[in-house]
């Protein structure tokens, strides 16, 4: 518990009675359901930093087939199957 840090901020209190409601029905104290709900929350919000680096490998990746496309003319220079070998 010594890694924790307090914060103090409002909630509404439609937020509040869900979050009672919410705690007491999985058994845990509120500043525990509020923790997983933040962690939740963020990931949906700022997605891990590897996954962040597969979605700019990827982007690259089609960014230089689009370029290849267009120096190919239209004229496709690859199989399907090749995408496979990557």
């Amino acid at each position: 518990m010594s890694n924790l840090v307090r914060k103090q901020f409002y909630i509404s209190q439609f937020h509040n009675s869900l979050l009672k409601r919410k705690a007491k029905e999985l058994g845990i104290k509120e500043t525990e359901l509020v923790r997983k709900a933040l962690d939740l929350s963020l990931k949906t919000i700022m997605p891990d930093t590897k996954s962040m680096e597969k979605w700019q490998e990827e982007t690259k990746f089609i960014q230089d087939r689009m370029r290849q496309a267009n120096t190919d003319r239209g004229v496709r220079t690859w199989k399907r199957e090749d995408l496979y070998d990557r």
